[in-house]
Order: structure tokens, then C-alpha cells, then sequence
């Protein structure tokens, strides 16, 4: 039977598998209806460097930011998620994340992050949210 306390090479791997997976949603829709698929990469790499124009530099910024926001609410839910219903309260979460996120902080600090359409940005929580528990909730294979 696991102990309560969860390692740090699960958070690390959840955090990973929460990282990488989460832009999927919006990046699928943008394809799906010819949008930009880059706007929302764009967006969060102005949140670092915000005069800058350069795409290059906004991923490298978009890659930092999200990585650490990433981590953040990683870390929060890593010490906070109870070990049964992982996936349910990973999910409240991150629906609770996303708007604390996108309708309180971004549209005081972040504008280019509060102007992308809010649907696929949940959905991209969500799948932040499933990813992290999901992960988490994986035994350890030697």
C-alpha cells in the first residue's frame, strides 16, 4: 500500500506530462478552425517580454513562463490532491485555475493572455489538469 506522502520524481513527472500535453486542445482547435496556432504561445511569451516582436524569442519566453506557472500549480496540487479522486479534483482544479488565471490575473497584468478566446484555454487547463493526475496517479515501472 503507498505511503501518503507522494515523491518528488512524481511531481517531476507529473509536472512534465502536465507541461507538454497541456496546449493541445487549443492548438487542435486553432488547426481545426484556421486559427493562429501560435497566438496563444505568442501570448504567454509577452507575458515575459512584452514589447517584443521577435517569434523566436516570444516560444523561448513562452517555453520559460509556462514552465514555471506550470510548475507552481504543480506543486500546489501535488501537495493538496488527496490520493483517491485524483483525476475528479485535479480537474476542479484546474477549472478553478483557469479562472483565476485568465479572468482575474491576465486581464490586469497579462492583456495579450486575457484577449485569447477563453473556451480552448479551459480546455487547455483541463488538460493540464487530467495530464497532471493521470501522471501522478502512474505506478512506478523499474
Amino acid at each position: 500500500m503507498p505511503s501518503g506522502r507522494r515523491t518528488t520524481a512524481e511531481l517531476v513527472r507529473a509536472w512534465l506530462a502536465a507541461t507538454l500535453l497541456s496546449g493541445l486542445p487549443s492548438t487542435v482547435w486553432a488547426l481545426a478552425t484556421g486559427g493562429d496556432v501560435t497566438e496563444a504561445t505568442r501570448a504567454a511569451g509577452a507575458m515575459l517580454l512584452s514589447h517584443e516582436s521577435s517569434l523566436a524569442k516570444l516560444i523561448a519566453a513562452a517555453a520559460l513562463v509556462h514552465s514555471a506557472v506550470s510548475l507552481f500549480w504543480s506543486v500546489a496540487l501535488w501537495l493538496a490532491l488527496p490520493r483517491r479522486a485524483t483525476l475528479e479534483w485535479a480537474l476542479l482544479a484546474a477549472v478553478l485555475i483557469a479562472i483565476f488565471d485568465l479572468k482575474l490575473i491576465a486581464p490586469v497584468w497579462f492583456p495579450s493572455v486575457a484577449a485569447l478566446d477563453f473556451w480552448p484555454q479551459l480546455a487547455d487547463h483541463l488538460m493540464w489538469g487530467a495530464a497532471f493526475a493521470i501522471a501522478l496517479g502512474r505506478p512506478r515501472t523499474l
